[in-house]
Order: structure tokens, then sequence, then C-alpha cells
């Protein structure tokens, strides 16, 4: 592989580590949200920056935004890696049956050439783009949707509108010690059948929906990746 195709592959792993596809088993339950009006984690407003560690690969650097701008609520990454860059960004409000996405963008930069694609409120209506599906993901799994233990499943679609699924179940809570700091972390196992020796686990903040502490990638029982969040300004409502 050359090296500029190395910066590509990095900068889409870096959005794509963040949700991977499942397989779908039969007997899968959606999450649960029939009162989750009632014991939704409230949004906050915050700046994160994390390190993506790849073995064998650069180090690349995260930012993520979740901000509240004209009602709606806001998701955005970036991703640098030496002469290649990235971004994402989403635009989703909340409702009784959960976020729902208005609007995605998506593009990246290699040398200065790159591609760029956008999903619009018709594409969106039945499924929603990554990064709304991200802050879903955790908003589920701190607000106990997803009741520990069981398997759930979200649905969304790639930067490209392609749907994928997410089975996934909570697992118990864990003490995290970060470069940000130190946390009590939700746990969260994705499933994937068809791959049995990789295993993924999110770490997600117990109070603040969409934010990350911590993604670890695992092959063969051994750690090939890790995200890790490296600074936090949460800022007020």
């Amino acid at each position: 592989m050359t090296r500029s195709m190395r910066l590509r592959c990095m900068l889409s792993l870096a959005f794509s580590l963040l949700l991977v596809p499942g397989v779908a088993p039969a007997g899968v339950a959606e999450s649960a949200n029939d009162d989750m009006s009632a014991q939704a984690a409230s949004p906050q407003p915050f700046s994160a920056r994390y390190r993506l560690e790849v073995s064998g690969w650069p180090n690349a650097t995260i930012d993520h935004q979740l901000i509240r701008e004209s009602g709606h609520w806001q998701s955005r990454m970036k991703a640098a890696i030496a002469v290649a860059r990235g971004n994402e960004r989403s635009r989703f409000v909340i409702t009784p049956e959960g976020a729902r996405s208005v609007n995605y963008a998506s593009g990246y930069s290699l040398l200065g050439i790159g591609g760029d694609y956008r999903l619009g409120s018709d594409d969106l209506a039945d499924r929603p783009d990554r990064q709304t599906a991200l802050f879903e993901l955790s908003r589920r799994a701190v607000n106990g949707d997803c009741r520990q233990g069981a398997e759930c499943r979200l649905v969304y679609q790639d930067h490209r509108g392609r749907e994928e699924i997410l089975d996934y179940r909570v697992l118990d809570r864990e003490h995290l010690q970060l470069p940000a700091g130190e946390f009590d972390a939700v746990k969260v196992e994705v499933i994937d059948r068809e791959t049995p020796d990789r295993q993924m686990i999110f770490h997600f903040h117990p109070e603040l929906p969409g934010l990350l502490l911590a993604v670890d990638y695992r092959r063969d029982g051994k750690r090939s990746s890790r995200l890790s969040l490296t600074s936090l300004d949460v800022k007020s409502r």
C-alpha cells in the first residue's frame, strides 16, 4: 500500500471505526424507547479531542464538537493526519422517538485532492447518518434504553447513504484513566458473529450523550487500535 493510500485509509478509519456495521442475527430486539422522553439525559454542548492509535500507522487527531444552534443540535468531527484531512458534520433534532437527522455533509482532502458527500432531509427520512447514530447509540446506552446484557440494534446509513446495521449490548461500567482525566464509563460491545476474533468496545460518558471516552478494537485478543479522549471542554447550556 502506498503512503497516499495509507493516509486516505487512515482518514476513513478515523470515522468508520466509530460506527462499524454488525451482522444482523435473528432475534435481535430494537432498543426500547417508550419512556425515552422521561428518562433521556439532557444533551450538553462540548468540545473534545481524541487521539486515534492504530498499530503500524501514524496517530490521528480527531476534534469533536456538539453544539446547539437555531433549534438544532450539530455534531461535528474532523480528523487530521500528515497531509490529509477529513470532516463530518450532522444536524439533528431530538424527538420522543430518538435523534432524527436533518442534514449531513462530509469530505476529505489528500494533497489537495478529495471528495465531498451530502445527505439531505429526504435521504435521512428513514435512517440517521452516522454522526447522529453515534449520538443516538450513546444516548441509548446512557439512558438504559438497551437493557444491560440484552442484544439491541441501531440501523443507520454511511456517508454515501448505504444502510448499515449495528448490533450491540451494554456491559458493566468501568473506571478509565485517560489523558483527559479519570472517568466512569458506560461500556458498549459491538456484536459481529461473522468475525468472532474481532471485538470493539465503546466507552461513553455517563452524563454527556454523544461524548466518547474511548474506543478499543481488538483482533485475536490483542488491541490493534484505540481512540482515547485527550481534552474536554463542557459548555454551558
